[in-house]
Parts: C-alpha cells; structure tokens; sequence
C-alpha cells in the first residue's frame, strides 16, 4: 500500500501541455479529470488513515481511480 498521492501530473508528467488543451476543448475529459481527482484524494484519504474505510471499499476506490487513469490515457493517445 502506497500513501503517495498519484496526481495526474505524476502519472504522466510528458503530457502536461495536451492534459490542459483536452481540458479546455473536451467538457467529457475535463468531467473525467475532475473525478480522477476526487477518487485519488478519497484513496489517498483511505491509505493515509484520515478516513476509516474497509479494505473492500480502498481496493474498490483503487480500481476506479486505475480505470480513470486508462480512459484518460486513452484520451490523451487519441489526440
């Protein structure tokens, strides 16, 4: 288990540029950043012990940050 928030800026530090142009351009990628967000500050929440959750629901949240992160992914790759 990590305690390391995992900014979008960190996962992919080379697309910096075209994460803000598809933000500006795209309301469905900037919706999906915005929910990156808040799922990665809810696991971080959980790894950090600030939040009491169950391990089912930190490993539930993990995943759909991880399915955020590749439908980002994908949207940064179309471009």
């Amino acid at each position: 288990m990590s305690n390391t928030p995992h900014t979008l800026q960190e996962e992919f530090p080379a697309e910096a540029d075209r994460i803000t142009a598809l933000k500006a351009s795209d309301a469905h990628f900037a919706k999906m950043l915005e929910e990156y967000d808040m799922v990665n500050d809810q696991v971080h929440r959980a790894e950090t012990r600030i939040d009491t959750v169950t391990e089912e629901h930190e490993e539930a949240l993990r995943r759909q940050r991880m399915r955020l992160k590749d439908a980002i992914w994908a949207a940064i790759r179309k471009v």
